[in-house]
């Protein structure tokens, strides 16, 4: 895993901040959903940033991150007004399937629960 100097993190929040607010108030498709922007990232030269993103309904990821990759070069001249920076980095952007493994393997863990708990135990003899 790369480590993130100073600067990166802030340019990552600042286009976290402003794809999110552009997703909300500028980008009118309704084929979108409601997308959330979880992390982005920065390459350490500013060139590249990967924007992970969930969506609901989550059947339509690969529609919406289609959608998104396509409206970047929108996001990216929104963005190269508001970032003082010589070059505005290239969006990318990705599902974040993180979430829903997450909620996967709770469930899995409840389960293994119930079932641990409708087993009888055996009493060890000394």
């Amino acid at each position: 895993m790369q480590r993130e100097n100073g600067r990166e993190k802030k340019v990552a929040e600042l286009i976290q901040k402003e794809v999110a607010g552009l997703l909300q108030r500028e980008l009118r498709d309704p084929r979108l959903g409601m997308v959330t922007v979880n992390e982005v990232t920065v390459s350490r030269d500013y060139a590249f940033s990967d924007i992970y993103f969930t969506v609901l309904p989550e059947d339509s990821f690969e529609k919406v991150e289609f959608l998104l990759n396509e409206a970047s070069g929108f996001f990216r001249s929104k963005l190269a007004k508001k970032l003082s920076m010589r070059t505005t980095p290239k969006l990318r952007f990705h599902y974040d399937s993180s979430l829903g493994e997450g909620a996967r393997i709770s469930s899995l863990i409840k389960k293994e629960k119930t079932n641990l708990c409708r087993t009888p135990r055996k009493k060890l003899e000394i």
